[in-house]
């Protein structure tokens, strides 16, 4: 099988190209890119007016399988993937069981050749349980399939065991993803800590729990040498130790999600549990410096955090209910919309955030367009007018805060391997 995306403004920054150009797919990997392609029996895609990039990656997403089903599976999930635009993810191991050994990193690889639409990365526990006592089957799980590791939705506590899980993912070459939280500053806490918290009487998460964890840990990947990565940057002091620490040589990374570069704790409406997420959504002085800082480079790529929760959890007391929304399918319009069309950032360094980023923290070898690259293709409007129905969203829940709300520029179809897998 063959595909051609013909007539689309082609942006891989990558290979520096920026230019209207053609794409031919053959045997799920691109062969050519350039002007006029043809090829007997191939199908056309007619991209004009439209921008083609390399496939994008969410590289922080919540499947729930195996165990939460009811919420979210491989299948489901990978389906609001492609219709988000991205034709790779990465699945957070807070499965249950814990994705902490090969055999669960190799039944999630197994399934989702199986079942997903889009390409599937597991990502492992970095301890068993992610109870953040004893480490996991670091080695035994990338074998499997895994590309980091990551203790997603608990923080690792222990300086020690942190020290020691950077040192064995280091001799293994995978990044260490941390969720920053200090519990012990945390801890009850329903929404962020500030005006608003006090006004609405909840129990607040100061933004100095995310700073203490980063710089703890920033010190540790300084010591170690390991590949370090901040999950969900939220905070205007963990951007400036991350960017500190970036330009003191260290091999350290950090990812904004959408909902906290778009939103701010003052724009919650009043115990809407759809707007309940961690690290929570912060002072609008925190959203202005996580902006800032992809601004100004220090942000490698956005991720999704995509969490979905079904209603029977999710529509309960603001005290009571999950931490977490889904956001695979509103993710590259919300960048649009917040980055690129108030000119914060260039539609080429949206791609690369989408792309080559992710791409370069867990050293995937795709996100570019090359002749003989994996056959992944992004096409997306920067002018389409659409507005997003969580009703009709293909993920098995519906916690969205974004409902209802009227994008300019999102995804039209979604590539993997040479196949459209889904078209708007």
């Amino acid at each position: 099988m063959a595909l051609i995306v013909k007539n689309g403004r082609v942006i891989d920054p990558a290979s520096n190209r920026d230019a209207v150009a053609d794409v031919r797919i053959a045997d799920g990997m691109v062969a050519e890119v350039g002007p006029n392609l043809s090829a007997p029996g191939a199908e056309v895609f007619d991209a004009s007016g439209l921008i083609v990039a390399p496939g994008f990656i969410d590289m922080h997403v919540h499947l729930r399988e195996p165990g939460f089903e009811h919420a979210e599976t491989i299948e489901s999930g990978s389906r609001a993937a492609a219709a988000g635009g991205f034709t790779s993810i990465c699945c957070m191991p807070n499965t249950k069981p814990v994705n902490d050994s090969a055999t669960v990193t190799s039944y999630i690889v197994e399934r989702a050749r199986g079942q997903a639409v889009v390409n599937v990365f597991p990502i492992g526990a970095i301890t068993k349980g992610s109870a953040g006592e004893e480490l996991a089957a670091i080695g035994a799980m990338k074998a499997a399939g895994a590309v980091a590791i990551s203790d997603d939705g608990m923080p690792v506590m222990s300086a020690r065991v942190m020290r020691r899980a950077m040192e064995f993912a280091r001799s293994y070459d995978l990044p260490v993803i941390q969720h920053c939280e200090d519990l012990n500053l945390s801890s009850g806490g329903d929404m962020h800590e500030g005006a608003p918290s006090v006004r609405l009487g909840l129990r607040g998460i100061p933004a100095v729990a995310e700073d203490v964890m980063v710089a703890r840990d920033l010190l540790l990947a300084g010591f170690t040498g390991a590949r370090y990565h901040v999950a969900h940057l939220s905070t205007r002091n963990a951007a400036g130790m991350v960017e500190h620490a970036r330009r003191a040589g260290l091999p350290v990374t950090c990812e904004a999600t959408p909902h906290h570069f778009s939103l701010a704790d003052i724009d919650m409406p009043p115990y809407d549990s759809n707007y309940k997420m961690k690290p929570p959504l912060r002072s609008t002085c925190d959203r202005a410096a996580v902006v800032d800082a992809i601004a100004a480079g220090t942000v490698s790529a956005i991720a999704s955090d995509h969490a979905p929760h079904p209603g029977s959890e999710k529509m309960q007391e603001f005290e009571r209910c999950p931490f977490g929304i889904i956001g695979l399918e509103t993710a590259v319009a919300l960048a649009l919309e917040v980055l690129v069309h108030p000119g914060r950032i260039t539609l080429r360094r949206c791609i690369e955030l989408f792309t080559t980023g992710p791409s370069g923290v867990l050293r995937l070898n795709r996100g570019t367009l090359v002749p003989g690259a994996p056959g992944d293709v992004t096409i997306l409007s920067t002018d389409l007018a659409w507005s997003y129905d969580v009703n009709q969203s293909f993920s098995r829940s519906r916690n969205s805060p974004f409902h209802g709300r009227t994008f300019r520029g999102g995804p039209v179809a979604t590539v993997v391997k040479g196949e459209v897998v889904w078209k708007r």
